[in-house]
């Protein structure tokens, strides 16, 4: 089968068609298989409906640890045959994995059958916690008579980078060293070509009655109606101690469970009159949290697993926006990381300069080597001035003026990256072209390297001037300009806003296009216009930068029926020259892409187009396992009573499509902070149609909370505000 590129893309010349290195292979898509994800902290494991993980090409199946796979097999069998499934279960705050199998029918050598189907109940309990996966094996006999049970456990450990694991070639690897195999554990280990020995140690509670390298076997007999446990441990960190495995598991999962509900309990809690959507709210509030890391900065939330589990910075920054109303501090953790990762020098093989915030941290042995860019690579266009909207967003909801002037001169080192190496020939638009041939070719949110191109479909040439990140840029202005005088710089703000408006005039002249009723895809280097009907153009509303007289005709646009197709906004128009509703970002459905745009489109006064948006986004939910939004899906036409056709390798989950439908209520009740004047503020709200009421508690200000119900009465939609604090005031609009 063919491949798929996600991420990162071609390497042969400067927009080629060559295929691209760090593609996914699509030969075993992730739906097909519906694998469960555990994550907590810098591990996460895949596992199949069973429990089990069988490593393979193209597939994820597995434990990992800071970009390395530290277990790829691992596979329960019961008196030597693989159990019936019989059904698993993810619990709603993701903490634990439960598989429930049972023995199949079991011959002799004679093929006489001796123990007959659905006798034996096996449940399997797991969750991660510190660098380790803790799970208890119970087993209980129904039969009426004793058995001899024999419970194997299989497992190795290639240590490959995550990389390899996505499809990527190496000519040569580190040793595999000899299992050390000792009473109760045996541990599995590996030296990389970076000299850095990784380790997996797996710890059995009782002593297994057989252990070997790659094997352990528990024997016993069990009467009838009798139950017996089984624990294991599954430690990724080297030179952890470990403690009697049984109390571990126990322990772990006292605090996993608290760890998540602790957390959790920061964002506001959402409740509405359509079950369903509680379900896919409970779910996206649960998979946010899980993605989260709690670095030392504060809460940072991963991009995705299984391929993106680690630092970005545009993912972040966006879901940190997406999610800004409903907690705060993951903007806050957001911005002190990527404040202290902020390049300092000229770096052309991690495309990094003085001021430009980090694309993509990875620790992977690949990485280490340079033989993937991304150790530390910061090849991304719009990560910069997204940093410095995001500090502004932040601002403007919390009034914390405190965190911002100790970050003041990280936002100065972004805008003056901005002007001095994100404009790179002077005409006050800023591109990006990679400086090393490992990098990037396209550094927008639409990465492939097909994803940018005029009109009759030939793909432009950089430096690019892509869209959204004018629009981006143009917002960052205009944060610094209210952070400036909010730090008592009323001078300098001025000269932000001045800036700004200069931008957004000559925006307006070289992007937006009467003809095509939409802006402009992007510049190429030869500043030739990409005609190309997109879903960028949306992000143009979401960040401020389109005059007012300009949205009608972009909402216009975005919701016809080239767009439009049912389950939300498409990438590209299905009349584009590459448009393919199977391709990553040239005809697909993005759920955050989609808030974003509902959000510029309640920006101007669209509220019902947002909620039109909403709906189509939260309808293809209801057909995905979980309730829960995959990074994108296939654009095509919606069909009555089919679902959304899968994207073979999306990662699920994906932190900015669960902050997605999140994001999309604040856009539709129009919700607005204002911490100055502790006030909450509802403008112009509106209900999408699935929607009669939404409730939700704990909305913070300052400290204070307030508790207030948004419902449809007759053809209004009202605000009642069910409790407050003293210090909230509370106002709507509609």
């Amino acid at each position: 089968m063919g491949k798929t590129s996600v991420k990162t893309h071609s390497v042969s010349g400067d927009f080629g068609e060559s295929p691209a290195p760090f593609f996914i292979p699509a030969a075993a898509p992730l739906q097909e298989r519906r694998p469960f994800t555990l994550k907590h902290g810098d591990i996460f494991a895949v596992f199949d409906h069973s429990g089990d993980a069988a490593s393979a090409p193209g597939r994820p199946e597995g434990i990992f640890y800071r970009d390395t796979r530290h277990l790829s097999h691992f596979f329960l069998s019961i008196n030597g045959a693989r159990p019936m499934l019989l059904s698993s279960a993810l619990r709603d705050d993701n903490a634990t994995l439960t598989c429930d199998v049972a023995n199949p029918d079991l011959y002799d050598s004679d093929g006489r059958l001796i123990f007959e189907h659905d006798l034996l109940h096996i449940r399997r309990s797991r969750f991660l916690w510190n660098a380790a996966c803790f799970e208890r094996i119970f087993v209980k006999n129904f039969d009426d008579r004793p058995r001899q049970i024999q419970v194997g456990l299989a497992f190795a450990a290639d240590f490959a980078d995550l990389f390899e694991v996505r499809g990527k070639h190496r000519e040569r690897r580190g040793e595999i060293h000899d299992p050390l195999v000792e009473r109760n554990s045996v541990t599995l280990s590996y030296t990389g070509l970076d000299r850095i020995r990784r380790s997996t140690t797996l710890r059995f509670d009782p002593e297994p009655t057989r252990l070997l390298r790659d094997q352990a076997v528990f024997r016993f007999e069990l009467g009838p109606r009798e139950s017996h446990s089984l624990f294991v441990e599954i430690d990724c960190a080297p030179g952890r101690l470990g403690q009697q495995t049984r109390r571990a598991f126990l322990g772990g999962l006292r605090d996993a469970r608290r760890a998540l509900r602790r957390s959790a309990l920061r964002a506001a809690a959402i409740e509405t009159s359509n079950e369903v959507f509680n379900e896919a709210a409970r779910r996206s509030v649960s998979d946010l949290y899980m993605l989260i890391t709690d670095l030392p900065e504060g809460p940072y939330p991963y991009a995705g697993i299984p391929w993106f589990s680690t630092v970005f910075g545009r993912d972040a920054l966006i879901t940190a926006l997406e999610t800004l109303w409903l907690d705060p501090m993951i903007a806050r953790g957001v911005l002190g990381h990527l404040a202290a990762e902020q390049a300092k020098e000229v770096d052309p093989e991690a495309d990094a300069e003085p001021g430009k915030i980090l694309h993509e941290a990875r620790h992977g042995e690949m990485a280490a080597l340079g033989e993937v860019p991304f150790r530390r690579y910061y090849g991304s266009i719009d990560s910069t001035p997204l940093f410095v909207m995001l500090a502004g967003a932040y601002l403007e909801r919390t009034g914390d003026i405190a965190f911002i002037r100790r970050l003041w001169p990280n936002i100065e080192a972004a805008l003056e990256w901005i002007e001095r190496f994100g404009d790179r020939d002077g005409d006050g638009f800023i591109e990006y072209g990679r400086r090393t041939a490992e990098g990037l070719v396209n550094q927008g949110w639409k990465d492939s390297q097909d994803s940018v191109f005029h009109a009759d479909g030939s793909l432009a040439h950089g430096p690019v001037a892509i869209v959204e990140a004018q629009a981006y840029v143009y917002a960052a202005w205009r944060a610094a300009e209210e952070i400036g005088r909010r730090l008592g710089e009323p001078d300098r703000g001025a000269r932000y806003a001045a800036k700004a408006e200069q931008l957004r005039r000559r925006f307006d002249e070289s992007f937006f296009d009467e003809k095509m009723g939409t802006y402009i895809l992007a510049l190429d280097g030869d500043k030739r216009p990409c005609r190309v009907r997109s879903s960028n153009a949306g992000h143009a509303l979401f960040a401020g930068v389109a005059y007012p007289e300009r949205a009608a005709k972009v909402v216009r646009t975005l919701t016809g029926s080239s767009f439009y197709c049912g389950w939300g906004v498409r990438t590209l128009a299905s009349t584009e020259a590459r448009y393919n509703p199977m391709s990553y970002h040239n005809g697909s459905v993005w759920p955050h892409d989609n808030a974003m745009i509902a959000a510029g489109f309640a920006r101007y006064g669209f509220r019902q187009e947002a909620a039109k948006i909403f709906e189509g986004v939260f309808a293809a939910s209801t057909f995905v396992d979980l309730r829960r939004l995959p990074e994108l899906f296939c654009g095509f036409p919606r069909q009555r009573t089919q679902g959304p056709t899968s994207y073979p390798v999306a990662c699920i989950p994906q932190a900015w499509a669960a902050a997605a439908p999140l994001s999309m209520i604040q856009s539709c009740i129009g919700l607005v902070f204002h911490p100055d004047e502790s006030r909450l503020s509802f403008e112009e709200p509106v209900l999408p149609n699935f929607l009669d009421e939404i409730v939700l508690r704990g909305l913070s200000l300052k400290g204070a909370s307030a508790n207030v119900a948004i419902r449809r009465f007759g053809g209004r939609v009202v605000v009642d505000v069910l409790d407050r604090a003293p210090a909230i005031k509370v106002l709507a609009s509609t």
